[in-house]
């Protein structure tokens, strides 16, 4: 059964709809704080079907992931005793716990760590990012700084993966589409991996 095969051509035309956009939007802004999924799911499908588009998608998704990092930031900062009960049924507060830790040190030691920190957060595909904007709530990093390290950061992702795909749009699509069934089962079994170790530490 060749399902992801049948997946990419799906997403290849989803990422043809006008709603397209809404629904790369709406994913690079929860995934900036909570959501477990990146956006690049749904935004390399989009820039392979208009690939004289890809920087115009990226800097849409760039934009609200910077929104949605605020979020986290702000939820950091206002709310996060009130919600570390929801955050520990959600395996996240360890891992907020452990980024405030290490956000807290560098910035007692130097703040260049710390900015180095924050844009290595950013520049991971998996899941420290949402983490990191919780913990820098929560420490006081300041914020335009934050927000700059964060945009230096996932502007990094989305542009140069524009950058492939207006370069090797074609060779890419085509490499994809022939071996789409493993890279699929590979990144399943990668983030399932990743779940099971996530779950049992």
């Amino acid at each position: 059964m060749r399902l992801f095969e049948r997946l990419y051509a799906r997403a290849l035309v989803w990422a043809r709809e006008p709603r397209a956009v809404y629904y790369l939007s709406g994913l690079s802004f929860v995934e900036a704080f909570i959501f477990p999924i990146p956006p690049e799911v749904m935004l390399a499908p989009m820039m392979l079907g208009k690939r004289q588009r890809a920087f115009h998608f990226a800097n849409i998704s760039l934009l609200f992931s910077l929104l949605g990092a605020l979020v986290g930031y702000l939820l950091g900062h206002w709310a996060f005793h009130a919600l570390k009960p929801a955050l520990e049924a959600l395996h996240f507060l360890a891992p907020i716990e452990h980024g405030v830790e290490v956000l807290r040190t560098q910035m007692a030691t130097h703040h260049w760590g710390m900015f180095g920190v924050l844009i290595l957060a950013a520049l991971q595909p998996v899941v420290p990012m949402k983490f990191i904007t919780w913990a820098s709530g929560i420490v006081g990093v300041p914020i335009l700084p934050f927000l700059a390290c964060m945009a230096l950061g996932r502007g990094k992702r989305v542009w140069l993966l524009a950058l492939l795909i207006r370069f090797f749009g074609d060779r890419a699509e085509r490499i994809l589409h022939k071996y789409i069934e493993w890279f699929g089962w590979a990144a399943l079994i990668v983030l399932a991996a990743l779940l099971g170790w996530w779950l049992l530490r």
